[in-house]
């Protein structure tokens, strides 16, 4: 009778085991020492070292990972969850609400999925993406802001959206096969807003751009058209055999112009906070930025 009671629970135990394999972990991660100092503030936070907790948390990843566990890593906003639990009613001074806070954001927020990286290597990849998650907010926000143009009707915001996807499309198009880095910078009324895309192409392919980043890039561009700010697109250019392209267009009046040869190695090889001149890079091409055949806006 004894050795089935064993036996039973040994099975149980096992199945458990089994079980928790197929259920995912989330950890939210204190990024940074101020966001851990906001933490330390609550008696029920059991870690007084920033450094220390960072290999504590390594060494749950590890523990998990070889479990089987999958584990996605949260980045932990110490502002949003104080928010978080104003807004459901529930005391920031414990574990339960940290815990149900890192599950909230694991849903929504800035995360990464853990396969044996260090904790270093994750930090600035969680911190890249709450940047760019943040700017693709904020430019949505703008863009639905904007309402209806008042000479034709149509909704300013969607109207840019599809005129900064067909523009985007042509900029990947006409810049031929190879690996191409855009990046858009259009300066708004509380921050730079700053967009990256990064697309393949080969040979006469129809371009197919990566969809999260493609949609941040967009958008960033998009508020730029349609709040008329200024702002600019540069590309780059890497192919086999051949020496990077550097190409640039001015955002202006809600339409993208070419810069000259001259204008794009001017922007590159000046230094933007002292104006002092950089030496160009070596293997590079400063070329003019080539007409997209923009349609006019119409509004």
């Amino acid at each position: 009778m004894a050795r089935t009671k064993s036996t039973k629970h040994h099975r149980n135990r096992t199945m458990r085991r089994t079980l928790r394999r197929e259920v995912p972990s989330v950890v939210g991660l204190l990024a940074d020492e101020q966001d851990f100092a906001a933490m330390r503030a609550y008696r029920s936070f059991a870690f007084d070292d920033h450094q220390a907790y960072l290999q504590e948390v390594d060494g749950l990843l590890r523990a998990l990972a070889a479990q089987g566990v999958h584990t996605t890593v949260a980045l932990f906003d110490p502002e949003d969850f104080l928010e978080y639990c104003g807004a459901t009613g529930i005391d920031p001074d414990s574990t339960e609400s940290r815990t149900r806070f890192t599950a909230e954001i694991a849903a929504s927020g800035a995360c990464v999925p853990y396969a044996g990286q260090p904790v270093d290597s994750i930090v600035p990849v969680l911190v890249d993406q709450a940047v760019r998650q943040a700017t693709w907010e904020y430019a949505t926000l703008l863009l639905a802001r904007l309402g209806d143009c008042a000479e034709c009707g149509e909704d300013i915001g969607r109207e840019s959206l599809r005129r900064a996807q067909r523009l985007v499309t042509r900029l990947v198009e006409q810049a031929g096969p190879g690996s191409h880095h855009l990046v858009c910078s259009v300066p708004a009324e509380e921050e730079q807003l700053l967009a990256v895309l990064h697309a393949e192409r080969t040979g006469n392919e129809p371009v197919q751009l990566p969809e999260t980043e493609a949609a941040e890039f967009v958008t960033v561009l998009a508020a730029g058209i349609a709040a008329e700010r200024p702002g600019g697109v540069v590309l780059r250019t890497t192919a086999p055999g051949a020496p990077d392209r550097l190409h640039g267009w001015r955002l202006q009046r809600g339409r993208l112009l070419a810069l000259t040869a001259g204008e794009v190695f001017s922007a590159y090889c000046t230094d933007a906070d002292t104006g002092d001149p950089v030496s160009p890079e070596p293997g590079v091409e400063y070329c003019p930025g080539f007409d997209i055949e923009e349609p006019d806006p119409h509004h």
